[in-house]
């Protein structure tokens, strides 16, 4: 991966440091990708049912909104071009997760939407995190992987609270009471996912001290999320 200076415009940002003040934010490359890229990739705006001839044609819309989002990175260089193709390859990964999800409408197809989303903010933040270097940087790829985590342990404890909501509303009270449970366990499970992804932030954060400074970073980080 190359290196650039160019940061922000992402749900997921690197950090900033007050000993890394080299990493600026370079606006008018951010803002060139945005129109660069446009309003590509809108198959969310379509109607919610759709022909086989319809999907066809929305596929191929698609793929050549991606050609063309992804051949306009071409004005850039450096991580400015990785960071604009990562947006296009990501806006391209949902938007198809999204015309799936509405020509067959699932719980499956939409969770499938999710984890899209989740990957596509993750390569770009990542590629973001290029602009740093040394602990700095390695505390930004763990925040990106932190909040792709969380967002993939959110959709995946909704999916499946809807399939145990689905499957109680075809039988009894009985049933509805163990989905009940089920979307509770599910809840249970994306918190201990993200609390372990944000304990590897704190962790990696620690890497910039030496020392007792550094044993005591790592004391707090484990009495703050419950490790041993």
């Amino acid at each position: 991966m190359k290196t650039g200076a160019i940061a922000g415009g992402s749900a997921i940002a690197p950090p900033t440091d007050p000993a890394n003040k080299g990493m600026t934010v370079n606006k008018f490359n951010i803002n060139a990708i945005a129109v660069a890229i446009g309003l590509a990739f809108s198959a969310g705006a379509m109607a919610q049912t759709m022909s086989k001839d319809e999907y066809k044609s929305a596929k191929d819309g698609i793929a050549a909104e991606y050609k063309s989002a992804k051949a306009a990175c071409g004005s850039f260089s450096g991580n400015a071009k990785d960071i604009c193709q990562a947006e296009a390859r990501g806006k391209e990964k949902v938007a198809k997760a999204e015309l799936v999800a509405k020509y067959k409408p699932s719980v499956g197809a939409s969770y499938k939407v999710r984890v899209a989303r989740a990957d596509a903010d993750y390569a770009v933040a990542r590629e973001k995190c290029d602009d740093a270097a040394g602990n700095v940087k390695d505390v930004c790829v763990k925040e990106a992987k932190a909040a792709a985590v969380a967002a993939k342990a959110d959709a995946k404890a909704q999916m499946k609270s809807a399939n145990a909501n689905e499957a109680a509303a075809e039988t009894s009270a009985k049933a509805s009471s163990k989905a009940r449970e089920q979307g509770a366990d599910a809840r249970k499970d994306a918190a201990s996912d993200k609390r372990d992804a944000d304990y590897g932030v704190a962790k990696e954060k620690c890497d910039a001290f030496a020392g007792d400074a550094k044993t005591n970073c790592l004391n707090e980080a484990k009495a703050r999320f419950g490790k041993p």
